[in-house]
């Protein structure tokens, strides 16, 4: 042993001595690129959530994942840190129509092609009067033909009633009553969207080259709403009441 390793191993026995007899320590904070290890709970309440949302066939709402935790469980930031840990990976968990769900991730969708499911494709009459439905709702037919500039088939409407993607709202309060259509929850799930405030706006559309880039002046892009409330101009399809789950807005007090 040289004289340097003897100097050493009296400060090594004190420190050895100290923890021994349970003396104060100093906890150094964790360095930036260490993250602190999960308590034993919480590593569980993830485990609950991630199983519940594995074997989900549909996406899950956060207040059916709360009916599984004891009342006041912030489900929000469980959900949000599983979000965190499936990042980066073949499997990621997305948020869609306000629900949560594990997704493939987007960069391999191509891996899955030949399993998934081969569907009809959409015309391209189909695929407007879509994208009328979902930015101008609730509309009318009517309506829908007066933006396309050319009339549109009563095929054309039902085969997007098949897909489940559009849905009929009610009845416009005008000479003949139309029916109003406007977007489901299918739509949104189908198209990976959380809310329909999530369609592309003005300048990703010119982007993708789906708009002209020389646009009338004063052009603008709607704001799109499919809230299940009917409007003021809309009344219920059949004059049926709304179901107790579909309790429609406040009626406003009449002077």
């Amino acid at each position: 042993m040289t004289a340097k390793q003897m100097n050493r191993a009296p400060a090594m026995t004190e420190d050895e001595t100290e923890r021994e007899q349970g003396g104060p320590r100093l906890l150094l904070p964790l360095p930036s690129n260490v993250i602190a290890l999960q308590s034993t709970d919480r590593r569980e309440k993830l485990r609950i959530v991630e199983a519940l949302l594995f074997a989900a066939s549909e996406p899950l709402a956060e207040a059916a994942l709360a009916r599984h935790f004891m009342q006041g469980e912030d489900v929000t930031a469980l959900l949000e840190e599983l979000q965190g840990l499936y990042a980066g990976r073949g499997v990621n968990l997305v948020r869609v129509a306000g629900k949560w769900a594990f997704r493939t991730a987007e960069d391999l969708s191509f891996l899955l092609e030949r399993q998934a499911v081969e569907q009809r494709r959409l015309s391209r009459a189909a695929l407007e009067t879509l994208a009328i439905i979902a930015y101008h709702q609730p509309v009318t037919r009517a309506e829908i033909e007066e933006i396309r500039g050319v009339s549109t088939s009563k095929g054309t409407i039902d085969v997007l009633l098949e897909t489940g993607w559009i849905k009929l709202r009610g009845r416009r309060r005008a000479p003949g009553r139309p029916v109003t259509y406007g977007t489901t929850e299918a739509f949104l799930e189908h198209f990976g969207f959380d809310s329909i405030q999530d369609l592309p706006g003005l300048n990703e559309l010119k982007g993708a080259g789906l708009l002209d880039s020389t646009l009338p002046p004063g052009f603008s892009m709607p704001n799109p709403d499919d809230t299940p409330y009917l409007r003021e101009d809309e009344e219920p399809l059949e004059d049926e009441p709304l179901a107790e789950d579909e309790e429609g807005p406040p009626a406003e007090r009449e002077e």
